[in-house]
């Protein structure tokens, strides 16, 4: 049957149907004044979003670019960077800092486990000389499933008092409470296809005072991603460089429709669908990437050890019309991917579940009784 495609994957996330027809009006002219007013509503809900009074900037780029000017903006030639990675995203990061010539020091995790706080508050303590520029981490590590502790890193960054902290939320921020003024938070990019729940297009980057001041004697190079002539612009409502106008309606009717949900109920809701998502998959005798306490509000990624996880995915596209995402880089074919993020509601969950027991049954997949996910995903629901 045609257009019944349900998509279960990090992104692009399911539309709403507000957001879409919101895009499919005529554009308008992005030097008026009728764009600067959905500017200024937008910029002021993104705030709200983000639990800033600083600025949040927005840019016509992925999230790939959103954190990447996250890290030219503040940085300089040759200054010493210390990157997370246990993850694709995290490798990433890594890869765009050496890219720009910053002397990279890596702290890994194996993917599908989190990064230890221990191992950079002891890095970030023992650089008594300060040369730690920036600390820079994702904090849902969308490859493998996992989120990180962002919290408990951010205060070892605080302790050097020196060094920023750059935070890719690109699949955490609007599903997991980010208070970016309370923790102090220097810089964190995100983008529009995820939480966002509008089409890709649009980054997203919030920067602090102390960023700014970075920002003044930076020296790596940047011209279109030049954060400096977002925050001059935005501050009258407008952009640098011609906006994706339409994703600015999109933007418009999402933001108003989270804000009706309001931040609480947006937190409770995402991690209703993760631990109703965990609790089905472990019914089912499927054996969850991430560990319990490390699961990201984005994404469950399960490795199959008795049943083939690219025939999952093929079965439940074919079949169902139901996306789920794969592994990446040395997972492929090793781990299927659950998306619940963003324009995801508890009966999403339960037609997924249900549509990957039918296809366990068609692949001979005997270690679970029939029902039992749904059953156990349906019991969260009902105690959450």
């Amino acid at each position: 049957m045609d257009d019944k495609l349900m998509l279960m994957i990090p992104g692009p996330t399911p539309v709403p149907e507000q957001v879409l027809l919101a895009m499919a009006k005529h554009p308008i002219g992005h030097r008026t004044g009728d764009f600067s007013k959905i500017m200024e509503e937008v910029t002021q809900n993104l705030k709200w979003l983000h639990q800033t009074q600083n600025d949040v900037l927005i840019l016509t780029v992925s999230g790939t670019g959103a954190v990447e000017a996250g890290i030219i903006n503040f940085l300089s030639p040759g200054d010493r960077v210390l990157v997370g990675s246990n993850g694709k995203f995290g490798d990433r990061w890594a890869q765009v800092s050496k890219a720009y010539g910053l002397q990279v020091d890596t702290i890994t995790a194996e993917w599908g486990q989190p990064l230890d706080p221990e191992q950079f508050r002891a890095k970030l303590e023992a650089d008594t000389d300060k040369t730690i520029k920036a600390v820079i981490m994702t904090h849902s590590e969308t490859s493998t499933g996992v989120l990180n502790d962002l919290e408990t890193i951010n205060r070892h960054v605080k302790a050097h008092g020196e060094a920023l902290i750059i935070v890719d939320t690109v699949t955490s921020m609007s599903a997991y409470n980010i208070p970016v003024d309370e923790w102090g938070l220097d810089v964190v990019a995100s983008g529009s296809q995820k939480g966002y729940m509008i089409p890709p297009g649009l980054g997203f980057v919030a920067v602090g005072p102390r960023a700014w001041e970075a920002y003044a004697t930076a020296k790596l190079p940047r011209f279109y991603l030049d954060l400096g002539k977002y925050k001059k612009d935005g501050a009258k409502n407008t952009t640098p460089f011609t906006p994706p106008v339409n994703l600015f309606f999109a933007l418009q009717a999402a933001l108003r429709m989270m804000k009706a949900e309001g931040l609480e109920s947006i937190f409770a809701r995402h991690q209703r669908l993760t631990h109703s998502t965990r609790a089905a998959i472990k019914a089912l005798g499927l054996p969850l990437f991430a560990p319990d306490g490390a699961g990201s509000p984005a994404i469950t990624a399960v490795a199959p050890d008795r049943v083939d996880a690219e025939q999952i995915r093929s079965i439940m596209k074919k079949r169902f019309d139901i996306a789920l995402a794969g592994g990446q880089d040395h997972l492929k074919g090793k781990i299927f991917r659950i998306g619940h993020l963003g324009f995801v509601s508890d009966r999403d969950i339960l037609t997924a579940i249900a549509a990957l027991e039918a296809t366990l049954q068609e692949l001979g997949y005997e270690s679970f009784t029939p029902g039992a996910g749904i059953a156990a995903a349906a019991k969260v629901i009902a105690n959450s």
